[in-house]
């Protein structure tokens, strides 16, 4: 559950860079109407609205990851910190609220530069502003973009450029399939080079868990979900009408995933940037992906990017993962162990 990829009609998002701020909400928004199955982007859930509610469901007794993979940084910041090592320039991808960053910068030794990369541009600059007053001594030099469409990032100031580290938390890495996570990872080695990546993984697990996480009692999660309706009727002059969808998540054995959707509750047509849509009862518009992993096999597919895999800090529970992947200045064949 995080600012990435899309259910469907994805591979164009993968690939492009862009650093412009989201415009693509309606051409996205109707591509997936038109689509069968149906299904929208889930990076257009974070708005400022949404990136709140999330901050919600990241407090939520149900959603066992944020807490899991906070308490991991913090147990684990000193060898973390040894991994990344000195003089380091900080790259998040999706940093949201930059709540854990703050872990790592408390533990990091003389940091040159953190860039937190996020596509709502009105919360990522408020954060930035609040984390700047924090540590003074840090340049924080924000970039709104979608970073899954790759990135250019700002010029580093002074004559060298420092070592740079990507930071992915939150298993982010599961909104995207395998061969999405695959694409977006090699892109991120190349970034990285002669650095590494810090990412976050939620592992399966028995799926009453994964029930319970995406489908809090207090329904933070369904209006979380909701909430890309509520934008659409905002900024697209569409017509949902919130009663008539419902909140609909479930694990997918065969996928290893877990799906989010909203479910029409009735026969009804909407209108999304003037054209009309029909739903029957029943049926689905797919509004998010959450792959989950086993270690070996997330190593695996790291390595096949062209990454060295390293630690991997797990929680007492087996429930999350934290990885560092090593990027070599130099790729390593495939087959080869570096």
């Amino acid at each position: 559950m995080s600012p990435a990829l899309a259910p469907t009609a994805l591979s164009r998002a993968a690939v492009e860079p862009d650093n412009a701020p989201d415009d693509d909400f309606a051409a996205d928004m109707l591509e997936g109407l038109r689509s069968r199955p149906r299904g929208v982007p889930p990076k257009y859930f974070y708005d400022a609205a949404g990136s709140k509610l999330f901050d919600r469901i990241c407090e939520l007794e149900e959603y066992y990851p944020t807490r899991t993979e906070t308490a991991l940084l913090a147990r684990h910041a000193e060898a973390i910190a040894d991994c990344i090592g000195p003089d380091a320039e900080l790259v998040e991808f999706g940093a949201g609220s930059l709540r854990k960053v703050r872990l790592l910068l408390a533990a990091l030794r003389t940091p040159r530069r953190y860039v937190p990369i996020d596509i709502s541009s009105e919360h990522l600059q408020a954060e930035a502003a609040v984390l700047r007053a924090e540590h003074p001594a840090l340049e924080v030099a924000p970039l709104a973009a979608d970073f899954t469409r790759g990135v250019r990032l700002p010029a580093a100031p002074g004559a060298e450029a420092a070592r740079r580290v990507g930071f992915f938390p939150g298993s982010s890495i599961g909104n995207f399939t395998p061969e999405e996570a695959g694409r977006f990872l090699q892109r991120a080695a190349g970034l990285l080079r002669g650095g590494g990546l810090l990412i976050g993984v939620d592992l399966l697990k028995d799926p009453a868990v994964l029930h319970r996480a995406y489908n809090d009692a207090q329904g933070v999660t369904a209006a979380f979900n909701k909430n890309l309706l509520v934008r659409a009727n905002r900024e697209l002059g569409a017509t949902f009408a919130l009663d008539a969808f419902d909140h609909y998540a479930f694990f997918n054995p065969l996928e290893r995933r877990i799906e989010m959707h909203l479910v029409s509750a009735r026969r009804q047509a909407v209108r999304v940037a003037g054209e009309f849509f029909e739903f029957a009862a029943g049926d689905s518009l797919h509004t998010e992906n959450s792959y989950k992993y086993g270690i070996e096999g997330f190593q695996t597919l790291a390595r096949g990017a062209g990454f060295v895999p390293g630690p991997v800090w797990c929680d007492d529970a087996g429930l999350f993962s934290v990885h560092w992947l090593a990027a070599p200045r130099r790729a390593v064949p495939r087959g080869v162990q570096a």
